[in-house]
């Protein structure tokens, strides 16, 4: 699934999303559709950022280190949510997300539940 940057940064900000900061996100384009036609420029990853959809204390810290490795990577998102989870991010999906995707992908399970998690550069 994916999502605009504007979409991905209300739910983040409206989550109380801390992490990235409100001057990271200030600093990001709008969204309006102008439907030019003059091509943008690749898309160059500078600031990673990852959302934990029906958050309840786990987090997730993607680096650009991680994202400019391009290679597997599973992360422990277990935090203070008392029971444990992880996400692993393919490396095809940190290439996709260095090219400006933004992707949802899906925790383990733990506790009978899982958490999207949404990851993408915000610049």
């Amino acid at each position: 699934m994916t999502m605009t940057r504007k979409d991905f940064l209300r739910s983040i900000v409206g989550a109380g999303v801390g992490a990235i900061g409100v001057a990271a996100l200030a600093g990001c384009g709008g969204d309006d559709g102008g439907g030019g036609t003059v091509d943008a420029p690749a898309a160059v990853c500078t600031t990673p950022a990852a959302a934990i959809g029906t958050n309840h204390g786990h987090t997730i810290t993607v680096s650009l280190a991680d994202v400019n490795a391009s290679a597997d990577k599973t992360y422990d998102i277990t935090g203070s949510g008392g029971h444990a989870h992880s996400l692993t991010v393919t490396a095809a999906q940190f290439l996709q997300i260095k090219g400006g995707t933004t992707l949802m992908i899906t925790s383990t399970s733990g506790a009978s539940h899982t958490h999207s998690v949404t990851v993408m550069c915000v610049s």
